[in-house]
C-alpha cells in the first residue's frame, strides 16, 4: 500500500481569556549560568506528556544545550519512558553525534549531551512496538529540516492510535503548512501499523531548508471550500468497516449541513487488522482543519464516524483557522522561523501551553495567547553544523 503525501497541493483543554507571556514559564527550568550549562527541565509541567520529551530533546540537539529531564510523562497512565520516546531521544542522538545516558523504559529521569549536526541521507528508525511512527517522525523533524543534504527516513512502528496525530494528520495537515513555511517534507505509508503489534512502515523524505523558517499569518477563516477524508480499514471488509465509519460521519456531518467525499480504502497489506478514519475541512484563505480517531476493540465504527465529524465540527463553529492538534505541532516551527506567525486556535490546551514554554526556553521565543489568538515571535533560527545556533 503507498498512500503518497499531498503535501504540494494546497492546503487538547481549556479556554484561556488572558494573555500569557511566555516570559514567566522560566520558573520551570533551572538558572543558566551560561550559555551552555545543562538545562533541567521538569517532565511534569503542563501537559506532562511525552511532547516535553521530544521537544526538549529535538531544541538541545539544535541549540547544542545539554539536558537533564526529570519527572519524565509523570502524568500518564503509564510513566517514564516508552519505546516511541526512547526511539526518538535515540534517533536525535544519531542525527547530532550526541550522548544519551539514562535511557530505559519506565524511566522517569535521563540527559542528553548533543554534538555537532551531523546528518547522513539515509535512515532506518525502528520502535520495536505500536508506538508512534508519526511522533517520532515529528521529534526529528526540526533537527532534518536543518540537515546539510537530502535525508531519507524509514520508520517502522504504529501509525494510528489514541494520543498520537495520524500519519493522515501529518500528510494532509502539518506539512503542507510546513512547505508554506519554506520546508518540503513528503511521507509515504508503505503498510498501515495498528495497536497492539505495529510492524507499520512510515517513509519521510525531507528536502533540507535554504534559509531560515517563513512565518506565515492565518487569522481570517472564511468558508468551507471542501469537506472531505479517507476512511481506512485492514483485512476488514467483510465486516464493511470503512464504508460503515464513512456512512457514520456523513450522516452526522450532513445534519450539519455539510456534504463531505470519503475515500473508502479497504487494504491487505497491514499484518493485523485495524482501522482508522480522518476528516478534512478545507477553508477560504489556506486553511485545512483536520480530525481524526483510530480504531480498538470494541469500539464500533458508527462510533467513529461520529466522533471524529462531531470533532471537526467543534473546531470549524469556533471559526479556528489551526485544529486543535496542528495548533501545538506547529510551535515549535513558527518559533525557529524568522517573524511573526499568528493564527486563531479552538481553544488553549495544556499541549499548547508545553509548546510555548518550551520554545521560549530554548530559543527565546515570545508566544503570546490572547483568547484564541496565538501569536509567536520566531528567532529566525539558522544553525552553524557544530552542535550550536549560528
Amino acid at each position: 500500500m503507498a498512500i503518497q503525501s499531498s503535501s504540494r497541493s494546497p492546503l487538547r483543554s481549556r479556554p484561556c481569556a488572558r494573555i500569557i507571556p511566555v516570559k514567566s514559564f522560566r520558573e520551570w527550568v533551572s538558572p543558566l549560568p551560561n550559555d551552555l550549562a545543562m538545562l533541567t527541565i521538569d517532565g511534569s509541567r503542563y501537559s506532562g506528556s511525552g511532547t516535553i520529551v521530544r521537544q526538549a530533546v529535538a531544541f538541545s540537539a539544535l541549540t547544542g544545550r545539554p539536558i537533564h529531564m526529570v519527572n519524565a510523562r509523570t502524568k500518564r497512565d503509564k510513566p517514564g519512558l516508552r519505546p516511541q520516546h526512547i526511539r526518538v531521544v535515540e534517533a536525535l542522538a544519531e542525527l547530532v553525534n550526541g550522548r544519551a545516558e539514562g535511557l530505559a523504559q519506565g524511566s522517569q529521569e535521563f540527559t542528553f549531551r548533543p554534538g555537532p549536526l551531523k546528518t547522513g541521507r539515509h535512515y532506518h528508525w525502528d520502535i520495536g512496538s505500536a508506538g508512534s511512527t508519526t511522533m517520532l517522525g515529528l521529534g526529528t523533524l526540526p533537527v532534518l529540516a536543518f540537515a546539510a543534504s537530502p535525508v531519507t527516513v524509514e520508520l517502522r512502528g504504529g501509525l494510528f492510535q489514541d494520543f498520537a496525530p495520524s500519519v493522515f494528520h501529518l500528510q494532509h495537515v502539518l506539512l503542507p503548512m510546513l512547505q508554506n513555511m519554506g520546508l518540503q517534507a513528503d511521507v509515504e505509508i508503505g503498510r498501515p501499523g495498528y495497536v497492539p503489534r505495529g510492524d507499520g512502515i512510515l517513509r519521510l523524505t525531507v528536502t533540507p531548508l535554504s534559509r531560515p523558517f517563513r512565518a506565515i499569518t492565518r487569522e481570517e477563516s472564511g468558508p468551507v471550500t471542501r469537506l472531505w477524508g479517507i476512511a481506512l480499514s485492514s483485512h476488514l471488509e467483510e465486516r464493511l468497516v470503512s464504508r460503515r465509519m464513512a456512512d457514520a460521519a456523513q450522516d452526522a456531518l450532513a445534519k450539519a449541513g455539510h456534504r463531505a467525499e470519503i475515500e473508502i480504502c479497504n487494504e491487505t497489506e497491514s499484518l493485523q487488522p485495524g482501522a482508522a478514519l480522518a476528516l478534512f475541512a478545507d477553508r477560504e484563505g489556506a486553511v485545512r482543519l483536520g480530525a481524526d480517531q483510530a480504531g480498538a476493540l470494541r469500539r464500533r465504527a458508527e462510533s467513529i464516524g461520529k466522533h471524529v465529524a462531531k470533532q471537526l465540527l467543534d473546531d470549524l463553529t469556533s471559526g479556528a483557522t489551526l485544529d486543535r492538534f496542528a495548533a501545538d505541532q506547529i510551535i515549535p516551527f513558527a518559533a525557529l522561523a524568522a517573524g511573526e506567525s499568528r493564527f486563531l486556535i479552538p481553544t488553549v490546551t495544556e499541549h499548547v501551553l508545553t509548546s510555548a514554554w518550551l520554545a521560549e526556553v530554548f530559543l527565546g521565543a515570545h508566544v503570546g495567547i490572547d483568547g484564541r489568538r496565538l501569536v509567536i515571535h520566531g528567532v529566525g533560527f539558522w544553525p552553524n553544523h557544530s552542535g550550536l545556533q549560528g
